[in-house]
């Protein structure tokens, strides 16, 4: 069996930075915490603690789901002959596809994340929608339809050649 639409570029990110991981180790370290004193050791936690009930559910969500949730955060870019595919794994179930014709222009870009988008993930901003995970670069695209899209590479330039190659593969 043949794949005639072979990938040719592949990026996977994830949220691996230091102040993400406090931003979700620290809540989740308190909710174990206040559990353990409250459910195991039997001392009400806080000034105005919650029922065991409403501790568990505490625990449940911040102690266990919250982490997960941002451990199974992915952003996915694939370049194929016939475009662009990106996933943003939760929020994306299945690949957004970007055919090349679609495709006006794209280019390696250095970006603000704060000013320009307002920070990291699925934003909107002044320049268009982003896709980002981390880091000031990426490879914005511009569509035939003058809508723009950039999305956030830690190898911006390779991304870029890639979706030379491909768009080059296409044409033959």
């Amino acid at each position: 069996m043949t794949n005639d639409n072979p990938v040719i570029y592949r990026e996977v990110q994830k949220f691996d930075q230091f102040w993400i991981r406090l931003l979700v180790i620290l809540p989740a370290a308190m909710a174990w915490y206040g559990a353990i004193e409250q459910l195991v050791y039997g001392r009400p936690y806080g000034n105005n603690p919650v029922s065991d009930h409403g501790m568990i559910a505490i625990w449940v969500i911040f102690g266990f789901l919250f982490p997960l949730f941002m451990m199974s955060i992915r952003l996915i870019v694939e370049v194929k002959t016939d475009g662009i595919y990106v996933k943003f794994f939760p929020f994306h179930l299945s690949y957004r596809h970007f055919p090349f014709e679609n495709i006006s222009a794209y280019s390696a870009i250095t970006y603000r994340p704060i000013l320009d988008y307002g920070g990291w993930g699925i934003r909107y901003g002044s320049k268009g929608k982003a896709y980002n995970i981390s880091g000031n670069r990426g490879v914005m695209l511009e569509f035939r339809n003058g809508k723009h899209l950039m999305l956030g590479s830690q190898e911006a330039e390779i991304f870029k050649m890639a979706i030379d190659q491909g768009r080059n593969k296409k044409v033959r």
